[in-house]
């Protein structure tokens, strides 16, 4: 699953360089993360959270990043 530009959930988070707040904290935790799926949608990176015992709280944090994604 990609947005209109062709970008993977994943690839475009990664992307956001700069971002602030929450989304930013994602970011940078996704980019300090050696196993994160680099090419994968929302919910593989909903697992990953899980794997990584994440608090619950960044689950919500994703939930805003898709929506900025589908949106973009």
């Amino acid at each position: 699953m990609t947005n209109e530009h062709g970008e993977t959930f994943a690839e475009w988070l990664l992307a956001q360089k700069g971002r602030e707040g929450s989304i930013g904290e994602l970011v940078a935790a996704a980019k300090g993360d050696p196993k994160f799926p680099r090419r994968s949608d929302p919910d593989e990176v909903r697992a990953r959270l899980n794997e990584m015992q994440a608090d619950g709280d960044m689950h919500g944090v994703v939930d805003d990043a898709e929506t900025d994604w589908l949106s973009y």
